[in-house]
Formats: structure tokens, C-alpha cells, sequence
């Protein structure tokens, strides 16, 4: 039986799984429900990530990844292993090659952990590379020559900014700010603003529809339920996407200052070669609306979104996983 190899996206935010031949076969949220007292693992994935903020005392949802790598061993591999058997990528008689993605600057130990977790599923061999070189494959830049390029990955539980030339990374910085920061400042906005208290998944909703760092003459509007910190009670009010601006600026510009740190550390010929290449942005969080405008207005350097940021790393481990022999 032929080995079916696998490319992994471990994102904090959401799991992709490549299967070489077939393309990207899973995308599950990355959390676990489990029974608190006894340890059991509830529910995965999606049926997990809809317990959110929803599940009766007993019961807890958890997302075992942290800030891009592995917060509780125990049930990154439960949940790595129930992926890969619910796509059938291992049988008896298969185990897989796995192409597993890390973000930049994580230690050895935290690189180990996603290596030692990957192989406890079962592989036959595991290759970790770090998220925004494969980033950049997927997104389709040409990172085989000698000329610099640029990628800014955003994904749930990190931002990873690198400069990448003859297929490795020049320069790059990995910081604890994106997709989920997002998230918390909404929370923590609507809070201190309305008294109102909403959960992560509500958080993400609004983000998702009405997020935006643009100056918009026509605001975006919608309506958002929560509980009152008041009188305890139900309430509902209506937030606009310049709110959310004002929510996420802070996030958005440390994500800049990133960027501009990265740009400041390389060599004169490499920033020439970015400024005629451009920035490409991949990962959730390049969707927020006008965030290219904003960089690259920034930054004084063409930025642009990658055409599928979302699944970009997940493309760019089936390209890896081609060029293995």
C-alpha cells in the first residue's frame, strides 16, 4: 500500500492537513472538549470549537496550542491523532512521511515537542519547518533565487515576519500578537465601553465581518449579544467598524513595528529587492480589511494579500512534500 504523506498546518486558531495527490482534505478548529473530572476527551475539532463559552461545569473546551506551539502535550496528540485517522492518513500497513510547521524562533525544546508529537501518531518520518518559508511556497514566491522576499504570516497565536532568500530565512521575528489579540481586545473593548461581556467566539464573529483598520465613510454595523455586567441580564447592542478599529489599533501596530524591526536588520541589497518584490501577506489575520493599505502605507513598500492566505502554509508543506524523494 502506498504511504500517504501529510502536510501539516498546526495552527493555534485551526488545524489543515495536505494529503499529497488530493490536496487539503481537513480544516478543524484547534480545541478539545473535555469531562473535568474525569479527563475524558468529549468531543474535537469543529463539535469542540461550538462548546466554546457554552459547556455545562463539568465540562471544558480547551485549545492545546499556545502562541503557535504546544501548550499541553497530552492533547495536542489526541487531537493530532484523531485528524489523521479521520482522514485515514495512517493505516496498519501505512505510516505517513508528515511535513509539520512551527513558527520562527521557537527553541529546540519547543521544536522537539511538535517533532516528538507528530511521531507519537504514527509517522514513518517527521520534517518540521518553520511556518513563513512555507508560508511564502504556498503563497507561490520564488524563494529558490538569490532575491529577497517578504512575508508576513498572521495567524491565531502568532505573527511571523521573515525575509527569505535561496530557500531560507534571511532575518525573522516571531511575535505573540495576532488573529486571537484581535479577539481579546474586542472583548476587552466592548467591556470597558458597554459593560457588556462577550465571549471569544462572538469576538471572532464580529472581527470576521466588520473588522477592518480602514477609515470607512460608510460604516459597517451589526448587532451583538452578551451578558450585562450590570444587572447580570442578557442585553443586546449594536457596534460599527470604526469601533473595531479603535479596538484592534494598538495589535495592528505592534504587528508594523514587527515589520519594520525585520526590515531594519537586513542588508541594503536584500531591502532593494523587497521594495521591488513587495510584502505578501498570508495567514487569517492578512483578511482584515484595508491591513495591506495600512502596511504598505506604512511601511512605503508594495504589500499585497496572498489568494488564499487562510490555506497558504497548508499549500506550501503539498509543495514540500513533492519535492521529497
Amino acid at each position: 500500500m502506498r504511504n500517504k504523506d501529510i502536510g501539516i498546518d498546526l495552527g493555534t486558531a485551526n488545524i489543515l492537513i495536505y494529503v499529497k495527490g488530493e490536496g487539503i482534505v481537513l480544516c478543524e478548529p484547534s480545541v478539545v472538549a473535555i469531562d473535568k473530572d474525569s479527563g475524558k476527551v468529549l468531543a474535537i475539532g469543529k463539535k469542540a470549537h461550538d462548546m466554546l463559552g457554552r459547556t455545562p461545569g463539568s465540562v471544558i473546551a480547551i485549545r492545546p496550542l499556545k502562541d503557535g506551539v504546544i501548550a499541553d502535550f497530552d492533547k495536542t496528540e489526541i487531537m493530532l491523532d484523531y485528524f489523521i485517522k479521520k482522514i485515514k492518513g495512517r493505516t496498519i500497513f501505512s505510516r505517513p512521511r508528515i511535513v509539520i510547521c512551527c513558527p520562527s524562533n521557537i527553541t529546540q525544546v519547543e521544536k522537539n515537542a511538535i517533532r516528538e508529537v507528530a511521531e507519537r501518531t504514527g509517522a514513518k518520518k517527521v520534517y518540521v519547518e518553520e511556518e513563513p518559508k512555507v508560508a511564502a511556497v504556498g503563497a507561490g514566491l520564488e524563494i529558490s533565487s538569490p532575491s529577497g522576499n517578504m512575508v508576513i504570516d498572521i495567524g491565531g497565536g502568532t505573527t511571523d515576519i521573515a525575509v527569505l532568500s535561496l530557500n531560507g530565512i534571511v532575518y525573522s521575528e516571531s511575535i505573540k500578537v495576532a488573529g486571537n489579540t484581535f479577539d481579546v481586545d474586542i472583548i476587552k473593548y466592548i467591556k470597558n465601553k458597554y459593560k457588556l461581556l462577550v465571549g471569544e467566539v462572538t469576538a471572532e464573529k464580529i472581527k470576521i465581518k466588520i473588522g477592518t483598520v480602514l477609515e470607512k465613510e460608510k460604516e459597517k454595523k451589526m448587532q451583538v449579544r452578551g451578558r450585562d455586567l450590570i444587572n447580570g441580564l442578557p442585553k443586546t447592542i449594536t457596534i460599527t467598524s470604526s469601533e473595531v478599529k479603535e479596538a484592534i489599533k494598538d495589535s495592528v501596530y505592534m504587528i508594523i513595528h514587527g515589520a519594520k524591526m525585520v526590515l531594519e536588520k537586513i542588508e541594503p541589497e536584500i531591502s532593494a529587492d523587497i521594495i521591488e518584490n513587495g510584502i505578501v501577506l498570508t495567514g487569517g489575520g492578512a483578511l482584515i480589511e484595508g491591513l495591506d493599505k495600512l502596511i504598505e502605507k506604512e511601511l512605503k513598500v508594495p504589500t499585497k494579500i496572498a489568494d488564499s492566505p487562510l490555506t497558504c502554509v497548508a499549500e506550501g508543506t503539498g509543495i514540500i512534500l513533492d519535492s521529497l524523494t
